[in-house]
C-alpha cells in the first residue's frame, strides 16, 4: 500500500530464514489484479532496504502457503469482471527456489517488461476507443429524434468525424508501436507516451459516445455505459 508507481516505495520484505533455506516475507499489497482467484502470485519485496530501489526482488508464492492470506474483493467502478483484492503476508516462509531471477534484480526485471505492459494497456485502449465509436455510430443511425435518425445532424456527424479521425490517428501511433515491439525497439518513452495518448482517447471517446446516446448512455445496460467505466482505470495503472 501507498507504493504505486513508485517501486522503491514498495514496504514488504523478504528476509532470509533462520536456517537459511529460504526466505520471510512480511507485510501486504493492494489493489492486486486477479489477486483473489490467482494460485501463484508474483510478490516485489526488499531483500536490501538499504540499496532502494536496488535492493527489490520477486518472489512466487502459492495460494495456501502458510502466512499467505488474501483479502475480500474490492469494490470497484469498472472492471467488474476482473477481481481486485488485497494481499497479506505474515511470516510467510517460501524456499529458497520461489526466488524468481536474482536476488536483489527484482527492479531491473520490472522495468524491461514496462514497455510491454504499457503498450498492451494502449492496444487495450485502442480497441475500447473503437468499440465505443461503433456504438455511437449504429445508435446515432438508429435513434429517431424529431422524424429524423440523429445520424442526419450536420453537428453529430461532425463529432463523429472528429472521434473518428481521433482514433485513425492513434491508431497509426499504436501500429507503429506493435511493430517497434516485434522488432525489439520499443523504447519505455515511446511506449510511455503511447498509454498517455491512447488511456486519454479512450477516456474522451467513451464519453462523447455516452453524450450522443443521450439518457441511454447512462444506463448500465448499454456498453457504451460500461465502457466508460472501463476506460478510467487505464490511466491510473502501469504507471500513473
Amino acid at each position: 500500500p501507498m507504493a504505486g508507481s513508485d517501486l522503491q516505495g514498495v514496504r514488504t520484505t523478504a528476509t532470509i530464514s533462520d536456517d537459511g533455506k529460504g526466505y520471510v516475507l512480511n507485510g501486504s499489497k493492494t489493489y492486486i489484479t486477479n489477486g483473489f482467484l490467482s494460485d501463484v502470485v508474483v510478490v516485489v519485496a526488499k531483500t536490501a532496504p538499504e540499496k532502494g530501489a536496488h535492493g527489490l526482488s520477486l518472489f512466487l508464492v502459492e495460494t495456501g502457503t502458510p502466512g499467505f492470506d488474501k483479502g475480500t474483493k474490492l469494490k470497484k467502478m469498472g472492471l467488474k469482471a476482473q477481481d481486485t483484492s488485497e494481499l497479506f503476508f505474515e511470516d510467510c516462509y517460501v524456499p529458497a527456489e520461489a526466488l524468481l531471477g536474482e536476488e536483489n534484480k527484482g527492479f531491473y526485471s520490472l522495468m524491461n517488461e514496462l514497455p510491454q505492459e504499457r503498450l498492451q494497456i494502449a492496444a487495450e485502449c485502442q480497441a475500447r476507443a473503437e468499440a465505443a465509436f461503433e456504438e455511437a455510430r449504429t445508435w446515432t443511425n438508429e435513434r429517431i429524434a424529431f422524424g429524423k435518425p440523429l445520424f442526419d445532424k450536420q453537428v453529430v456527424r461532425h463529432k463523429l468525424a472528429e472521434m473518428k479521425t481521433a482514433i485513425t490517428v492513434n491508431r497509426a501511433f499504436i501500429d507503429n508501436c506493435l511493430l517497434l515491439h516485434s522488432e525489439g525497439r520499443l523504447d519505455q518513452y515511446t511506449a510511455s507516451m503511447a498509454k498517455l495518448a491512447t488511456t486519454d482517447l479512450a477516456w474522451n471517446i467513451c464519453d462523447e459516445a455516452v453524450q450522443l446516446h443521450g439518457g441511454a448512455g447512462y444506463m448500465w445496460e448499454y456498453p457504451v455505459a460500461r465502457n466508460l467505466a472501463d476506460s478510467r482505470v487505464p490511466r491510473i495503472y502501469g504507471g500513473s
